[in-house]
């Protein structure tokens, strides 16, 4: 119980109180906008020296600005991961105040509290992708569509097996690219974000597997249900492994003749981040041939 009393958890009124910069500011406005993010993702986010960012980040936490969620400190036992960080009460107040981001009665504090370690680790897997997303497109001058910071979720009806079932569908990320000399022309993508937790397959559509999450996709670009919104989009899953992606393959697969979808794409963590140029990276579509996000 030692490491619960340690400073790294516990506020400290001794710290200075910052004068806010547009560089913290900043660093607010990330995490509020993916919810969790380690300190290496913000550290590549705000750019800068990465010591001086530490220290920002040291006393934003010591006043409040944000938080520090309990469920890392198991990662702190074997001393092998960077902090996370979530948004604080007063945090949240400066984005009502500058941003008129309502703050819906919520106590930021306590949400990171009880914030579940599954929880903030799917969100760290999306943010992982974003980030390495967003400092791609920076450098190489596209711009990075972020459709929404709420969920986007619709339904539709999926034939299996001679039963038709009602999918919901809520990918983690909706996003688009937009090349300069293209103006006009978004390649869409929805995001899932795969940490090996659900079933590739089940028996049956009623429960829930990834198996059933790619139907779905492919009854939705078959019955044209986004075509208004997304006339040209594709599916980039990013899993834990190799191995992973050979499985999430043969299920797709399964579903298209045996030839697979070019609607998927699939890689996995070990490659998509946010120091490689991951527009240029080569990855596997549903068919299982090589192409890449830029495509």
């Amino acid at each position: 119980m030692a490491l619960l009393r340690s400073p790294r958890f516990h506020r400290q009124v001794d710290i200075p109180t910052p004068q806010l910069t547009a560089r913290d500011r900043q660093i607010i406005r990330h995490v509020f906008r993916h919810r969790f993010l380690r300190s290496t993702h913000i550290a590549a986010l705000v750019g800068g020296s990465r010591q001086q960012t530490l220290r920002r980040l040291q006393r934003l936490y010591h006043h409040g600005y944000l938080d520090r969620p309990r469920a890392q400190i198991e990662y702190y036992q074997r001393g092998s991961q960077a902090m996370v960080y979530g948004l604080g009460n007063k945090g949240m107040a400066l984005l009502e105040q500058e941003d008129g981001i309502p703050q819906r009665k919520l106590d930021w504090t306590a949400q990171n509290r009880t914030a579940t370690r599954f929880f903030i680790e799917h969100t760290l897997a999306v943010a992982e992708t974003m980030v390495a997303l967003e400092c791609c497109c920076r450098k190489q001058g596209i711009e990075l569509i972020n459709y929404s910071d709420n969920a986007f979720k619709w339904n539709v009806p999926v034939r299996y097996e001679d039963a038709t079932v009602t999918v919901g569908v809520v990918p983690d990320r909706v996003f688009g690219l937009q090349h300069s000399d293209k103006p006009g022309e978004i390649a869409w993508f929805f995001l899932e974000a795969d940490r090996a937790t659900m079933p590739v397959q089940r028996r049956g559509f009623k429960q829930s597997s990834f198996m059933r999450k790619l139907v779905a996709y492919q009854e939705t670009w078959r019955r044209k249900v986004l075509a208004d919104e997304f006339p040209r989009f594709r599916v980039l899953t990013v899993t834990t492994s190799p191995e992973r992606v050979d499985h999430l393959l043969k299920a797709n697969r399964t579903f298209s003749a045996g030839k697979g979808s070019g609607l998927f794409l699939f890689t996995h963590q070990k490659k998509f981040h946010h120091q490689v140029d991951v527009l240029s990276l080569p990855i596997l579509n549903g068919r299982g041939e090589i192409t890449t996000l830029a495509e």
